[in-house]
């Protein structure tokens, strides 16, 4: 299929995609299927700062365990008043 979604591309039919139900290449001005790369863009930006916000909380958790950690080479009374 890539190898005739290439050749039409190469033909210059700059709106060739795959129909993901037929399995074949099909002008998608033709089936009303269109993408405008705002959405695409904008799917993009979401996912990356949906994965920056993740690490961030990672980083967060593990600086907050490793706190704890330190906090326990101190006295055994500090575990009280926690």
């Amino acid at each position: 299929i890539l190898v005739e979604l290439r050749r039409a591309h190469e033909q210059g039919n700059a709106y060739a995609g795959v129909d993901v139900f037929s399995g074949k290449v099909v002008d998608m001005r033709e089936r009303g299927v269109l993408e405008p790369l705002r959405v695409k863009t904008q799917a993009i930006e979401s996912a990356t700062e949906a994965a920056v916000m993740l690490l961030r909380i990672d980083d967060v958790i593990a600086a907050k365990e490793l706190s704890k950690e330190k906090g326990k080479e101190g006295t055994e009374e500090s575990e009280e008043f926690e």
